[in-house]
């Protein structure tokens, strides 16, 4: 992990430096990118180019793999589950219409799109122990203590296939969530795929819009089969653990104009 930090911290700085280096050019063209606007905010402030390295490495690291992982379990699910692609397809048309691309103001107008997203992060979340936490001071917790300074990994995936929360915990069924006021936001601690708390991850706006743009877009935009005629119940849903959990077998489908 520090070898491969540190590739990217240099890639990074040596980024940075090209574009400190541009920016004194008196033809230079500000691109308004997120790296400008981020130049833009240290100057005068006490914020350095080491602070704008970590923060890059934090959004590559942890904002991308993280992503892309959980899109590459939504769309299995939904394709082994044709009722519940169909049932989204038709709420995407009729909310925004057939081949539309979903729009960040559409979101809170598919409600069966976001249940097929809480319904992805129950069964599949992208990092399925988070990150390890330590204890602060000696806590009781259902009847167990937890000493000071203890390593603490929270086991999202297991709650998540827990019989004793979930009606069928290793179905995929976006309906559970329909009526449903379980988010993601950690408010009872039965759906966690960002932790909870003060120290819950900073990308959940970020993840969660990015993941309904995308899965809805995909699907109102195209029509998907898997290639080399191979069905639905034959793809191989076996996990690789990584720093995020992806599909052992990649998924191949072929996206088909609608």
């Amino acid at each position: 992990m520090i070898v491969h930090s540190d590739k990217l911290l240099n890639l990074f700085g040596s980024m940075i430096d090209e574009r400190l280096q541009s920016r004194k050019s008196r033809d230079l063209t500000t691109s308004n990118d997120v790296l400008d606007i981020l130049l833009d905010i240290i100057e005068g402030e006490e914020l350095n180019k080491t602070h704008i390295q970590h923060l890059l490495l934090d959004l590559f690291a942890a904002g991308t793999d993280t992503t892309s992982s959980t899109l590459e379990w939504a769309m299995p699910e939904l394709l082994r589950n044709p009722q519940a692609l169909l049932k989204a397809k038709k709420e995407l048309v009729e909310a925004i219409g057939k081949g539309n691309p979903v729009e960040e103001s559409d979101i809170n107008c598919l409600p069966y799109l976001q249940a097929i997203i809480k319904e992805t992060f129950r069964m599949h979340p992208a990092v399925p122990l988070l990150l390890p936490r330590r204890a602060g001071s000696d806590t009781n917790l259902c009847g167990f203590k937890v000493p000071k300074g203890s390593q603490v990994l929270v086991n999202v995936w297991a709650i998540g296939r827990d019989p004793s929360i979930w009606d069928n915990p290793n179905s995929f069924i976006p309906d559970r969530f329909l009526g449903s006021e379980i988010d993601v936001k950690s408010r009872d601690f039965t759906l966690i795929p960002f932790g909870a708390g003060r120290r819950i991850c900073p990308g959940l706006p970020l993840a969660n819009r990015m993941l309904h743009l995308m899965l809805g877009s995909l699907i109102n935009c195209f029509d998907w089969k898997l290639e080399a005629k191979i069905s639905p119940n034959e793809m191989n849903m076996e996990e690789k653990y990584g720093i995020a959990v992806h599909m052992a077998t990649p998924l191949r489908a072929i996206p088909l104009l609608v």
